[in-house]
């Protein structure tokens, strides 16, 4: 069977941690939350200077709030995951994060601030 031409025959894949806040996050005064976010950031920051995080942010305007921003990490699922358990507010408990790899068709996403490689190139296997 031929293969349909709108389907890409190349893949670029990347990991993503999506973080949001769970159900049972503690509550904290006003001034240990400005303190949190202020380390949750500059944690993040360090992770973008040392090239692993490429590129991050928050959501807004989301049909679920309990979602708090998304990055793309240039290393595996299991090295992201372990950077993300180092989080203070993952720490904290205050976030919480999903890793997965997302695929999307070569060559169509860009990341010019990337220091290094983003992604591998994949194929789909034959069915």
């Amino acid at each position: 069977m031929a293969r349909d031409p709108n389907v890409p025959h190349a893949f670029d894949v990347y990991t993503i941690v999506i973080l949001r806040r769970p159900a049972d996050a503690p509550d904290l005064p006003e001034a240990e939350l400005d303190a949190l976010q202020s380390r949750h950031l500059a944690y993040r920051a360090e992770l973008a200077r040392n090239g692993v995080l490429v590129v991050n942010g928050p959501f807004d305007e989301q049909s679920d709030p309990s979602y708090r921003g998304m990055s793309v990490f240039a290393c595996d699922p299991a090295e992201a995951a372990r950077l993300s358990d180092q989080d203070p507010s993952v720490v904290a408990g205050r976030l919480a994060y999903d890793v997965m790899e997302w695929w999307v068709r070569a060559g169509s996403l860009a990341f010019p601030c990337a220091t290094g490689p983003v992604g591998d190139r994949r194929s789909m296997p034959d069915d």
